[in-house]
């Protein structure tokens, strides 16, 4: 099944192992190069074991092509964080449906263009309680190296892309 702008997307994070993490529905908008873009409004739900909350923003999530992350743009200046990108396994698509295993890592850009790499502490902590296996460390960390280094030099997906989905995003909004 192909899918089209506008037809609706179930996202379903887990932990290694298949414990669940977040899960929330977006809209798919299209693919390009770098991806498939998926959006969401202000007031998407999320939830995972012990929260849920309704999004106060909207954003657009890049899954990319064959590569172990997922990242999030938002437009809002009342958001801190312009880009929020999973260092997860590559996404899997099956229908509507796109799953991956959050590894923990996380680089994020804040709207001041601070770079951050996040939840190294949980990363460290999972590895052993969780059991990575040592190819699934390396990968996590590999990734998240390259990300900071992409990011640093704005090279993409930290370019213009995610702003173009966004305007994207907004136009396709009632």
């Amino acid at each position: 099944m192909a899918l089209r702008p506008g037809d609706a997307v179930a996202v379903r994070f887990t932990k290694w192992g298949g414990g669940a993490h977040w899960e929330f529905p977006v809209t798919f908008l299209g693919a390009d190069d770098l991806g498939t873009w998926c959006g969401a409004p202000a007031g998407t739900w999320l939830e995972r074991p012990g929260a849920s909350f309704a999004s106060a923003f909207a954003w657009v999530t890049l899954f990319p092509h064959h590569l172990p992350w997922a990242a999030s743009y938002y437009d809002s200046v009342d958001q801190p964080i312009s880009v929020y990108v999973d260092v997860t396994t590559p996404a899997v698509w099956d229908g509507p449906l796109v799953t991956m295993v959050d590894l923990d890592l996380d680089v994020i850009r804040t709207r001041d263009g601070d770079l951050l790499l996040d939840d190294q502490d949980e990363f460290d902590d999972h590895r052993v309680t969780l059991g990575y296996p040592a190819d699934v460390v390396a990968l996590a960390r590999r990734t998240a190296d390259e990300l900071m280094t992409a990011a640093a030099a704005g090279h993409e997906p930290f370019g213009p892309a995610g702003s173009r989905w966004l305007v994207r995003l907004a136009a396709s909004t009632p």
